[in-house]
């Protein structure tokens, strides 16, 4: 038999060169050759000139055969920040051990583009969600959750839902990150928040709030500023905020880029960090720790969040249980680098 080398081996060739049916030949190469009494000796005959062949099973045929497709959505919000790209990978590594591969889409930070991909991959039949959110709105996942696809959230919790969502701990990060700013004697504190209304941003907020009033001290709505995790955001509330109160004397960053736009702005107004104005940022970067001032951060476990997430899925396919466990909160580090100083008298 001369086979061209565009034309890809079908099944009845190999069935022929084995000399067996077309049936027995599927039933061989697809692990059922017990169930229908089909000889050791033909199975690795069958096996045998497959391999010789260079035969292909079709990844559709297999699929619309065993109704499982071995596919993962993983939708993130923008691929070039290094927090949704390192959880992306790590929900790969994990997929790839179980034999999964992963269809990763980027939802550039707009709900509506993460509604149409939520669709679109399901659509392409994929197995299991995980899913960084934009924002507050949850229909789409909601609808994708109740049809019984296995889905995980990350970094954003709907506990009006059943979805499971995998976060850090952000009320013990803002915590950390704070009293740091406290200890260094700072009371003049200006805040650049996140997204209103998203969960990690409200929990940061609010435990703030509380610090602040623990320590005595009143967090005025006048020193918090911004309305996205962005480094825009976070350079224009920073103008904003040491504009209308230039006694700031420290900032707590939401996010990273947030804190890097702070360090345009701050240099623009010529506040020098740390000597004139501190900052600590929720999140960690690899560029935090090489920048002209190395930041302090609160370090969140970016490649633990997209394991836990990929661990969770990859149980519910497994054993075809809904998770009781609804929240799993990851704990974070603050690592205190150069960017905060005692305030100065």
């Amino acid at each position: 038999m001369t086979l061209t080398s565009h034309q890809p081996v079908t099944l009845h060739q190999v069935a022929e060169a084995a000399g067996v049916s077309v049936s027995t030949a599927s039933r061989a190469l697809n692990g059922r050759a017990k169930t229908y009494r089909i000889s050791e000796r033909a199975v690795e005959n069958v096996q045998r000139e497959a391999q010789r062949l260079g035969f292909r099973p079709s990844l559709l045929a297999r699929s619309l055969q065993s109704q499982r497709s071995g596919l993962m959505g993983v939708v993130v919000p923008d691929v070039s920040n290094p927090f949704f790209a390192a959880i992306a990978r790590e929900v790969t590594l994990q997929a790839e051990t179980q034999g999964m591969s992963v269809l990763l889409a980027d939802s550039r930070e707009t709900t509506s583009v993460e509604t149409k991909l939520v669709d679109e991959l399901r659509a392409r039949r994929v197995e299991a969600l995980v899913v960084c959110p934009v924002g507050t709105e949850s229909q789409h996942l909601m609808d994708a959750d109740d049809a019984g696809i296995p889905l995980v959230v990350i970094d954003r919790c709907f506990p009006e839902t059943s979805m499971t969502s995998v976060l850090s701990d952000n009320v013990g990060g803002a915590r950390r990150g704070l009293q740091q700013l406290l200890n260094h004697g700072h009371t003049e504190i200006g805040c650049l928040q996140g997204l209103p209304g998203t969960l990690p941003n409200q929990q940061r907020l609010t435990t703030i709030r509380q610090t602040m009033e623990e320590a005595g001290l009143t967090f005025a709505d006048s020193l918090l500023a911004g309305d996205n995790f962005t480094e825009q955001s976070g350079y224009e509330s920073t103008l904003q905020l040491l504009t209308s109160h230039p006694e700031i004397s420290a900032l707590f960053a939401f996010s990273t880029p947030n804190a890097f736009g702070a360090l345009r702005a701050a240099e623009e107004l010529g506040r020098s960090v740390p000597d004139d104005l501190s900052v600590v940022t929720f999140d960690d970067s690899p560029f935090a720790d090489f920048m002209r001032v190395p930041l302090s951060t609160v370090s969140q476990d970016v490649e633990r969040l997209g394991r836990t997430a990929a661990e969770v899925i990859l149980k519910q396919l497994r054993t075809g249980k809904k998770p009781r466990k609804r929240t799993h909160t990851i704990p974070v580090k603050l690592i205190p680098r150069h960017s905060i100083a005692k305030v100065q008298s």
